[in-house]
């Protein structure tokens, strides 16, 4: 992989700084291992104890852009998430939330902390058990039922491959949840939902037709012919984002080529997986 590059302060979540070496998390005092990411909005980290029990621990943006203040930021998105692992709770692909995280002696207000999985996210034209897409469509059929949606489910490596062959849903950063009130039963609302369910479910096919080819199908779970007009709007909008933040960090000198993430330090633990396999 040769040589490889932090991104600059401006663009880590912590600045120049790492995750604390240790953290207490119900009462107990966790080390530090490996940090599986570091990028513009979150350094997530494996901590462990004493006795061997592992957590993950994600810690939210909190360095300025400029003269702009961030940290609110990272307290709303760890809220927003924590709140999202509470709810779901009941769901067993869905990894606990362990409550606050302190370091120094204080709360950290834009940390988490969840149990950890053990597992490797999800890749591409990776074999899995037959009861592998049933159960993750189970685990986003009840999201859904409950007036929420995933989101993110364009990402493989939001999805764990557990040690037991279970998927496990994780990062719930970018997920949606109604208003509170009146506007959150209104018929906008419910139109938004429905347009974000779709998009969960097309791309959960996508997955399905590059993993197990043989199982569902669009007519499988009732999807219209055409992507919802949300999510081709989001592609329209998102690609030239995506490839303006890959020419910077090419400028800047973190990636290399086209932009990918091979030659930046603490890329996503899928990424580092991916290329270990190449």
């Amino acid at each position: 992989m040769g040589s490889v590059r932090a991104r600059p302060a401006l663009l880590r979540a912590l600045g120049a700084a790492a995750p604390p070496e240790e953290v207490t998390v119900c009462g107990r005092t966790f080390r530090r291992g490996e940090i599986m990411k570091h990028d513009s909005w979150a350094a997530t980290a494996l901590y462990e104890d004493e006795a061997g029990t592992r957590i993950t621990c994600k810690f939210n943006r909190q360095q300025p852009i400029f003269f702009i203040p961030m940290a609110w930021l990272g307290r709303w998105l760890a809220a927003r998430e924590s709140w999202f692992l509470r709810e779901l709770a009941d769901i067993e692909t869905v990894p606990g939330d362990l409550g606050p995280v302190r370091a120094g002696g204080r709360v950290l207000p834009h940390a988490i902390a969840r149990v950890f999985i053990a597992g490797a996210p999800l890749m591409k034209f990776q074999r899995v058990g037959d009861d592998f897409f049933p159960e993750l469509l189970a685990t986003l059929t009840t999201l859904h039922e409950r007036s929420l949606a995933y989101v993110d489910m364009n990402k493989k490596e939001n999805v764990v491959v557990g040690t037991d062959g279970r998927p496990y849903l994780l990062d719930y950063q970018i997920s949606f949840r109604p208003p509170r009130g009146r506007l959150g039963r209104s018929w906008l609302i419910r139109a938004l939902h429905r347009q974000l369910a779709a998009s969960d479910l097309l791309h959960f096919i996508k997955h399905v037709g590059d993993c197990r080819p043989d199982q569902f199908g669009t007519r499988a779970i009732g999807l219209p012919p055409e992507p919802p007009v949300l999510l081709r709007l989001h592609r329209r909008a998102m690609k030239p984002l995506r490839a303006a933040r890959r020419r910077l960090l090419v400028a800047l000198g973190v990636r290399s080529g086209a932009g990918h993430a091979e030659t930046e330090l603490e890329p996503e633990d899928a990424v580092r997986r991916r290329l270990r396999r190449e």
